[in-house]
């Protein structure tokens, strides 16, 4: 069945609402507008959310060449090859530029949703989130295996966090991290990120736990929809908040010029 224009405009709504959540929650150092493209760009962090161009609109369609000129020279001042984080919000005339010239397509995510209130969260532990930034960081460093070296940049990007944030981390018996997990209120959204599970503590329901806390604690605090971005290819994760009641509601893919994939 076709889809009508208002339902389109309706699932534009939806997309336009989590795009901005996803800002807010994920903050850029420094986010600059051409237009209605959002250019997100963050030195100290690698992050390809954090470095990218994001279309907003799609019927934004004038002087895609000279734009995307201008984008290539501001990224590659920042020492960044500049890439295209193509969301439904992009321009369909946006898109036919990128696949003429033969513009890559990598890091396909998925952004789905749940309502809480049909989220079964019973025998999930209350678990206070811990109040230490630092504490946080490093466990969130140690369990995602990031190098000493993005120590600042993270530290960076989770202190310009402006929504209500909540950090969960699982330790093991002999208080080493093995799991982490971020909540980001904002109003009736929660917003999950940054959740990771050590590799050698895979399949023991860990994750599980631990995105059924952070949920739990933000219900409390009046989050009603929650939202979570994942990789298109990563199964267990896709299982994982699809056993929760997430489903998806719209994908993304990043875009970068020919032979410049970061």
């Amino acid at each position: 069945m076709a889809t009508t224009e208002a339902e389109k405009m309706r699932q534009f709504a939806v997309v336009r609402r989590l795009e901005a959540a996803g800002f807010r929650a994920w903050p850029a150092t420094r986010t600059a507008f051409d237009g209605t493209w959002a250019v997100r760009l963050t030195r100290s962090f690698p992050a390809k959310r954090l470095n990218s161009i994001n279309p907003l609109d799609p019927s934004d369609t004038k002087d895609i060449p000279a734009r995307l000129a201008r984008a290539r020279k501001t990224f590659a001042e920042a020492g960044r090859t500049v890439i295209v984080r193509q969301s439904p919000l992009a321009a369909p005339e946006l898109v036919a530029h990128l696949d003429g010239e033969g513009w890559s397509r990598f890091g396909e995510s998925i952004v789905m949703t749940a309502d809480l209130l049909a989220v079964d969260l019973d025998g999930s532990v209350e678990r206070i989130p811990i109040r230490d930034p630092g504490r946080y960081l490093e466990a969130s460093l140690a369990v995602h295996g990031r190098p000493a070296s993005m120590r600042t940049g993270l530290a960076e990007v989770l202190a310009a966090i402006r929504p209500p944030s909540a950090m969960f981390v699982r330790e093991s018996e002999a208080g080493r991290p093995v799991a982490v997990a971020l909540a980001i209120q904002d109003n009736d959204l929660c917003g999950l990120l940054d959740v990771a599970v050590a590799p050698e503590c895979h399949r023991r329901g860990i994750g599980s736990d631990l995105v059924r806390t952070a949920l739990r604690y933000t219900m409390h605090k009046g989050a009603r929809t929650g939202w979570v971005q994942v990789e298109a290819d990563n199964a267990a994760g896709r299982a994982l908040y699809g056993r929760l009641g997430f489903r998806e509601a719209y994908r993304y893919v990043y875009r970068a010029p020919p032979g410049e994939r970061p």
